[in-house]
């Protein structure tokens, strides 16, 4: 996968993206990650990238003429490079909301590029460059850097040879519906708090058995929302009524 970004803060991704995961995944050839200034491609004499908005108002706007010049460049380097344009991705608070499900559904293209903004936001026009407009939830950060290093991080876990074992990410929490069961490593007994039994019992079906129902257990004691949605089985749906009963017992003995 190639992925490119477009931002005035190309340092801001140094760090982030060549440590951990995502620097083994480009160490690995996984990944290519390319980070371009979009201030470099402006006319302007003054290096300005922004100006005030027609009409009036707060703050400045990114002009189009940076961004559409410095997207002309990018996608002609990955043309060169033999890939096809992708998705253009434009971190917006307006966005659609990212979650587990749309990092899954990047992770299938060869080629993505997020365009990160600065200061009150876009001229309109740059919306004609994006097939994606994506935010992280319903809060405004200061530009779309970190935006873009989260959804990065979490799509290219689903990249296949990135994490080594490519069941890993599929566990993860949001992936099935519900949140992640507990898990747990030695040793089985550390300041007398013990490894549940069943875990250490050698009993795959009852390990599976626990897991599902710690799985569902957790989903609905934390995030019950996400149950409206998850696609459960029959198995999983009598496991959830009975928990459900076990829940309500104990809210009756409490009071």
């Amino acid at each position: 996968m190639r992925i490119d970004i477009l931002s005035l803060f190309p340092d801001m991704f140094k760090a982030t993206m060549g440590e951990s995961m995502v620097g083994h995944a480009q160490e690995n050839g996984f990944i290519d990650i390319n980070v371009t200034d979009f201030r470099q491609y402006t006319t302007d004499k003054h290096n300005h990238v922004d100006d005030a908005p027609f009409g009036g108002g707060a703050g400045m706007l990114l002009q189009a003429q940076p961004i559409f010049d410095a997207m002309d460049a990018v996608q002609k380097q990955a043309k060169e490079a033999h890939y096809e344009p992708g998705r253009v991705i434009l971190m917006d608070p307006a966005g659609r909301r990212f979650d587990q499900a749309y990092a899954k559904e990047l992770a299938q293209e060869e080629h993505l590029t997020f365009i990160c903004g600065h200061y009150e936001g876009y001229d309109e026009r740059i919306r004609h460059l994006v097939t994606d407009e994506a935010s992280l939830g319903d809060y405004v950060l200061t530009g779309g850097e970190l935006a873009a290093m989260v959804m990065i991080d979490a799509t290219v876990r689903f990249v296949p040879g990135v994490l080594g074992n490519q069941a890993s990410p599929m566990g993860d929490s949001f992936s099935n519906g519900l949140l992640e069961y507990p898990q747990y490593t030695r040793p089985a007994d550390f300041r007398g708090m013990k490894v549940p039994e069943v875990l250490t019992s050698g009993n795959h079906q009852k390990i599976k058995e626990w897991r599902m129902r710690e799985s569902l257990k957790r989903t609905l004691e934390r995030r019950p929302d996400l149950l409206k949605t998850a696609p459960l089985n029959r198995e999983q749906q009598i496991m959830l009524q009975d928990l459900k009963l076990d829940m309500e017992e104990k809210d009756d003995e409490d009071n």
